[in-house]
């Protein structure tokens, strides 16, 4: 059994954060059971574009409002508290957060806390041997 809270990941490498954006780790990849499992906040007033091609990403968004803009589809959504996304086609995606969103986010397959997003928004596929 695993047991973790955000204030014990707070400041570790577990915590990970760029410009705009802060995620906690709390299930990665070496713990060995097939997905990622992260608390990710999003500054108020940002926008941000990404393209996981290597990963599938649900997202929960439990605080905020903001706007989800599928970059493949031209298709716009508004996001609030109880909105919940799939990017399950590897959609590129821009999030624009109206208020500062905090969001709970499986990836699979997992992450393992080393990956940086690229240019283009994109993790690399990085495998961890459990």
């Amino acid at each position: 059994m695993i047991v973790r809270t955000t204030e014990e990941i707070t400041g570790t490498e577990r915590d990970v954060a760029g410009e705009g954006w802060r995620s906690k780790r709390i299930v990665l990849g070496g713990d060995g059971v097939g997905f990622s499992f992260h608390e990710t906040t999003i500054e108020a007033g940002s926008t941000h574009v990404f393209h996981y091609l290597n990963h599938i990403e649900a997202v929960w968004l439990v605080e905020g409002e903001g706007t989800l803009h599928d970059l493949d589809n031209d298709v716009t959504y508004e996001l609030g508290p109880g909105s919940m996304y799939l990017l399950d086609g590897h959609e590129k995606h821009r999030l624009e957060a109206h208020t500062q969103l905090r969001m709970l986010c499986v990836f699979n397959p997992p992450v393992t806390g080393q990956e940086v997003h690229d240019e283009n928004g994109v993790y690399p596929l990085v495998v961890v041997n459990t």
